[in-house]
């Protein structure tokens, strides 16, 4: 294996910042803070109108007729005025269509999945309509997962809801999660008096958002999903045939559910993206058919990381409406809306009052574009709240590529670097608990393991799990390294079986060592066909690879054979911070969020190899806001320079050894079979031609890397306290 030296390593990305405090390239100015794209919120003063009645009152089992003869049963919130007389209307009318039950989301426990309490709006002069899906809670029928059927139903509550005498004909919709989603699925049918929605966390490819991430059937998720669906149906309800729906869900929807999750985890069609899969997918079934000004709110650790973000894009790019907010959020979180506020404009249902009596009312809001913009983002490693005019607009493609060799459990670290790499391979071995103790375990059981703060120590800190598999990084970066959007890593990789995973984490590592991972993303090694029609690209670089997932497109590799996998590293807004470093790693289990089908598991157990060198040109690439890391090419240049000048003072001041020296050329390989750690790349050894001896210079080149590492470490601490001073007089 071929292994760059530690010692020289250490001292290159410990020099680092001292160039980078004793003479900043590009020293930082307010107006270099403000990224491309970047807008400031406007304050116009704008208030929440007082409530205009004082309670609410609420119709249960009230029975809606679909098409087909199935009768939904939902829930009617009216407002009562100061003489306690239920307001008859006409009203606007707030539609949420849920699978949890109308009574389950209605109770107290409910807002955690339910979002905004409806009486904020009904007080306010709104009718709130709650609808059990078919198959689910009180409503008859069997249960279809967003099926064709289902998506019919959409339409034609909001179209009965418009055509009652209680409404005056203008309808939204509100909701989180599955509510979310079935407001997209109703918008892209276009009912009549439908005038705006708000989703909450909705997804947009459910096989790649969800149910198979990278390839890989969801077992941290889809399990508790479909057990909660099942659970709900069973609360009973007051319609007359509600012992006859009871039974239809027991027997239809509690087989449905165990016939869909069992064909997956045999390798059956479900295992696959297909029709199913493409027929439930708001991105290409309903949202380019949506007209109605959509108002989004995403999170960062959310179930639907990549989803919703695509929605907001594919709604940008068409000219509707939209505006979305993206917080630092685990679906639970995103779905009460309680963070909301600290994006600085206003609660959930401040944000709902005053899209739905623009757009809906018609009350007229002249800042509300001003005040509102398009796409607020919580930015982690920075803990700012960050504005644009858009999303995917004015980033910068920057790719950083895998240099040298990485060990797993614990051992060496490979490089990030945009400069000269040096070739190596890192295997990944099959530790079947990698992922437990990291953010993904909290994300993908939906944030319920973070009510109870039962992961936080692994949520803040990914050290050990990063020890389960292969580390790259860069050295300290010397000045701020701003992401925004989708990443992908490509990774040049074999596997002793042909198959396996890439499970990867993008992090930022601080001075102090907290490996705070950012976003991950996953790729089964044989499903890796790559469509690039379908791929998102920037400045020529693939950010966002699009891969069919098809049982079609599956191919085992031949043991030892080297492919190209590009894997896609779900988007993020983030920023690395000057003196901290990017890594990337790389390990082969996500547990318990993924695991392979049974047919494919022994795939699974294999050693994957990550390849790096001229013709194997692994790399993450980003894309960024404000710089394409060039500033910190230069800076790692110099380092190298640094490091090669100080190895040729020691030549010329050892008077033992003389035969050997620094080759002046490009960065070298280790020679053939050397697996030590003793070589320096780039220093390369001539004393075998000459016979000489060189024992005796290897405790003068290791006495000036531990001087020049030391050297550093007092600059790095030097720098702390200056950084430590300039926060205290800025809080001061």
């Amino acid at each position: 294996m071929r292994l760059l030296t530690a010692a020289a390593l250490t001292a290159a990305a410990l020099v680092a910042p001292v160039a980078a405090t004793a003479a900043p390239a590009n020293p930082p100015s307010a107006a270099a803070s403000v990224a491309p794209g970047s807008v400031t919120p406007t304050d116009s003063g704008w208030e929440p109108r007082p409530e205009e009645y004082p309670s609410t009152v609420v119709e249960t089992d009230l029975e809606i007729p679909t098409s087909d003869g199935t009768v939904l049963l939902a829930e009617l919130k009216r407002p009562v005025d100061a003489d306690g007389t239920v307001v008859e209307g006409p009203l606007p009318v707030v539609v949420t269509i849920t699978a949890y039950s109308k009574t389950a989301i209605g109770s107290p426990a409910g807002a955690v999945i339910a979002g905004a309490g409806p009486d904020y709006l009904v007080q306010r002069g709104y009718v709130q309509l709650t609808v059990d899906a078919r198959g689910t809670g009180g409503s008859a029928g069997t249960w279809q997962v967003f099926g064709e059927r289902e998506q019919l139903d959409s339409k034609e509550i909001v179209e009965w809801a418009a055509q009652q005498p209680w409404s005056d004909g203008s309808v939204a919709m509100s909701g989180p999660s599955y509510m979310g989603i079935s407001q997209l699925f109703a918008a892209g049918l276009q009912p009549e008096g439908l005038k705006a929605i708000f989703p909450q966390v909705p997804t947009a490819e459910v096989y790649r958002d969800i149910v198979a991430s990278g390839g890989q059937l969801d077992t941290g998720f889809m399990p508790l999903w479909l057990g909660l669906v099942n659970l709900t149906g069973l609360i009973p309800s007051t319609s007359p045939q509600a012992v006859e729906n009871l039974l239809t869900h027991l027997v239809g929807n509690g087989a449905s559910s165990i016939q869909l999750l069992l064909e997956a985890a045999l390798g059956g069609p479900q295992a696959y993206d297909g029709e199913f899969y493409e027929s439930r997918s708001t991105i290409t079934n309903s949202v380019p058919n949506i007209e109605v000004p959509t108002f989004l709110i995403g999170g960062e650790y959310d179930l639907f990381q990549r989803g919703t973000p695509l929605v907001y894009q594919a709604l940008r790019e068409r000219g509707v409406p939209v505006k979305m907010i993206l917080g630092p959020w685990d679906h639970l979180q995103g779905s009460s809306g309680q963070g909301i506020p600290d994006a600085g404009l206003g609660t959930l249902s401040e944000l709902q009052l005053r899209w739905f009596d623009h757009y809906v009312k018609g009350l007229p809001d002249p800042a509300l574009d001003s005040d509102l913009p398009s796409f607020s983002y919580y930015e982690l490693g920075s803990g700012e709240w960050q504005y644009r005019d858009s999303y995917l607009s004015d980033q910068s493609a920057a790719s950083f590529k895998l240099s040298g060799s990485s060990t797993t459990l614990g051992g060496a670290t490979g490089q990030l670097t945009q400069g000269e790499v040096v070739a190596g391979s890192s295997q990944i071995l099959p530790i079947p608990v990698a992922g437990l103790c990291s953010r993904s375990t909290s994300q993908w059981t939906a944030g319920v393991l973070n009510l109870i703060g039962a992961w936080e120590a692994c949520n803040q800190n990914a050290a050990l799990n990063d020890a389960t598999g292969v580390v790259f990084e860069t050295a300290p970066l010397t000045s701020d390294l701003s992401i925004l959007g989708p990443i992908n890593a490509r990774l040049y990789t074999s596997s002793t079986t042909g198959d396996g995973m890439l499970s990867v984490s993008v992090s930022r590592v601080t001075p102090d060592g907290v490996v705070d991972r950012l976003t991950g993303g996953w790729q089964v090694i044989s499903l890796a066909e790559l469509d690039e029609s379908k791929s998102v690209t920037l400045d020529g670089e693939i950010i966002q690879p699009w891969h069919p997932f098809t049982a079609e497109s599956r191919r085992v590799l031949d043991p030892g054979e080297v492919v190209p996998v590009d894997v896609e590293v779900f988007p993020t807004g983030a920023v690395v911070n000057e003196g901290e470093r990017l890594r990337i790693s790389v390990q082969s289990f996500d547990t318990p969020h993924l695991l392979s089908p049974l047919t494919n598991l022994a795939g699974q157990l294999g050693v994957i190899t990550i390849h790096n060198d001229a013709e194997h040109p692994s790399r993450l690439t980003l894309p960024t806001l404000g710089t394409s890391g060039a500033e910190n090419a230069e800076a790692e240049a110099a380092v190298l320079e640094d490091v090669r000048s100080a190895l040729e003072s020691a030549d010329a001041a050892s008077t033992v050894g003389a035969g050997a020296g620094y080759d002046g050329g490009e960065v070298t390989d280790s020679p053939e079979g050397d697996t030590s750690e003793s070589f320096v790349p780039g220093y390369a050894e001539t004393a075998a031609a000459t016979g000489s001896d060189t024992s005796a210079r290897l405790p003068l080149t290791s006495l000036l890397l531990v001087l020049a590492a030391a050297m550093a470490a007092a600059t790095v601490v030097r720098h702390r306290i200056i950084a430590r001073k300039k926060g205290e007089r800025a809080h001061g």
